[in-house]
C-alpha cells in the first residue's frame, strides 16, 4: 500500500507542476496539437501524408501506423477504460481554464497518448524518418493530456504503454496467427 501512495503523490506534484509551468503562448500550441491529434485526425492525416507521398514504404509505414492505433484505441478505450474508472485529477490543480473542457469517461489510461504512441512506434521501424517526425506531436500530446487536466501522468504512461503493446501486436501479429495455426 505504501508504494500507491508514493505514486499517487508523484501523480499530484507532476500534474500541478505540468499545469502551473507552461508559458500560456506554449499551452496554447499543446492545445492545438491535442485538438489535431482529437478523434484521431492527425494521425490520419499523417498516414495519408505518408501514403501519398512515400512510395510503397509510404504505405507500408502508414497501413501499420492505422493498425496499431486501432488496436491501441480498443485496448485502451474499448477494455482498459471501462474496467478503470478512475475519475479525472482534481479541477483545483489547475491554474486554468482549460480544465472545465475534458471528458467525463475514466481517466486511466490516456487514449490519446495510447493512439500517439501506438501510431508513432508502428511507423519508425518501416520508415524511420516519418517516425522521428511522428514522435514530436506524439510527445506534446502526451505532455498536453496531463498539463491540461485530463490526465494523471500515470495515466499518459499507462496509455504509452498500450500504444506500445498495439504497435507490437500489429508488428507481430501475422507471426502469432501463423504459430497458433500450425
Amino acid at each position: 500500500m505504501r508504494l500507491l501512495a508514493v505514486l499517487s503523490d508523484v501523480d499530484r506534484s507532476l500534474a500541478r507542476q505540468a499545469a502551473c509551468r507552461v508559458p500560456p503562448r506554449v499551452g496554447k500550441v499543446l492545445s492545438a496539437v491535442e485538438e489535431a491529434a482529437e478523434n484521431t485526425k492527425l494521425w490520419c492525416g499523417s498516414a495519408a501524408a505518408m501514403a501519398w507521398l512515400g512510395g510503397w514504404r509510404g504505405r507500408k509505414a502508414a497501413a501499420g501506423g492505422l493498425a496499431a492505433l486501432a488496436a491501441a484505441q480498443l485496448i485502451s478505450n474499448g477494455l482498459c477504460k471501462q474496467l478503470a474508472d478512475r475519475p479525472r485529477p482534481p479541477k483545483e490543480w489547475f491554474p486554468h481554464d482549460e480544465v472545465d473542457d475534458r471528458p467525463d469517461s475514466s481517466s486511466f489510461p490516456s487514449g490519446h497518448t495510447a493512439a500517439a504512441v501506438a501510431f508513432t512506434a508502428a511507423v519508425a521501424p518501416t520508415w524511420p524518418a516519418a517516425g522521428a517526425v511522428c514522435a514530436l506531436p506524439a510527445a506534446m500530446v502526451a505532455f498536453e493530456r496531463v498539463q491540461s487536466g485530463a490526465h494523471y501522468p500515470s495515466d499518459v504512461a499507462a496509455g504509452a504503454a498500450v500504444g506500445l503493446a498495439g504497435a507490437w501486436l500489429t508488428r507481430h501479429a501475422h507471426r502469432l496467427i501463423i504459430r497458433h495455426w500450425r
